[in-house]
């Protein structure tokens, strides 16, 4: 087997940056970098609170409950 290259793995990480412009994002309908950004979007899927996560703005009163509407849609 052979080993990767290490020229390889950073080819590998630009692109998948260049795919998905927020890497480490699992919550990239639920991230928003404003809390008026995350209060119309609760507002759009039926929250009615926010929460603040590393600095971002989550819609609904904590992940869990995010989820609950997310898969309402």
């Amino acid at each position: 087997m052979r080993a990767i290259q290490p020229l390889s793995a950073l080819s590998f990480g630009v692109l998948a940056l260049l795919v998905n412009p927020t890497p480490g994002m699992a919550h990239g309908k639920g991230l928003y970098g404003t809390e008026a950004e995350a209060r119309q979007r609760a507002a759009e899927i039926g929250c009615s609170s926010v929460h603040e996560n590393n600095g971002r703005w989550m819609p609904c009163s904590d992940e869990r409950e995010l989820h609950q509407h997310l898969r309402k849609q």
